[in-house]
């Protein structure tokens, strides 16, 4: 049903919506909101992955901010930095969707062997390629 050797820079979100670690936590959030998506792309001033920041992580600040009543902070505060899983634009689609199901990710960064971010993949690209490349059902239509 779903080919294993699909282009997956085809796929690939070219641009995804990034944020720099210096930025403040509310111009993230805004970001999140204005552009619809789920998370964002840190980077450094050379386009290198230093981290993502999902929506969960912003509300992790928010609350903890509310709750400790002090500053929101900045997306360096909580952004994950380490563990990240990441993507090749070699790697093959069907074994990153698979390990995304498995550990729960919504987006996976692509970057290239220096850690330069290319782009993303996500969960609406990847069922846009089973869309695609699915083979057409037959179906009886009811009267």
């Amino acid at each position: 049903m779903f080919k294993k050797n699909i282009d997956l820079m085809h796929y690939v979100v070219q641009h995804p919506v990034r944020v720099h670690p210096e930025a403040s936590l509310f111009d993230a959030i805004h970001l999140i909101l204005v552009h619809k998506v789920s998370g964002l792309c840190v980077v450094d001033d050379a386009n290198r992955l230093l981290g993502v920041l999902s929506e969960m992580d912003c509300l992790r600040g928010v609350l903890g901010a509310t709750y400790n009543d002090t500053g929101i902070g900045t997306v360096a505060d909580f952004m994950t930095r380490q563990n990240l899983h990441t993507a090749k634009i070699t790697d093959n689609i069907v074994d990153i969707a698979s390990d995304m199901l498995a550990h729960k990710i919504r987006r996976r960064p692509v970057v290239d062997e220096d850690g330069m971010l290319l782009g993303q993949i996500t969960i609406r690209q990847i069922l846009r390629a089973v869309k695609e490349f699915s083979r057409p059902h037959q179906r009886s239509e009811v009267v």
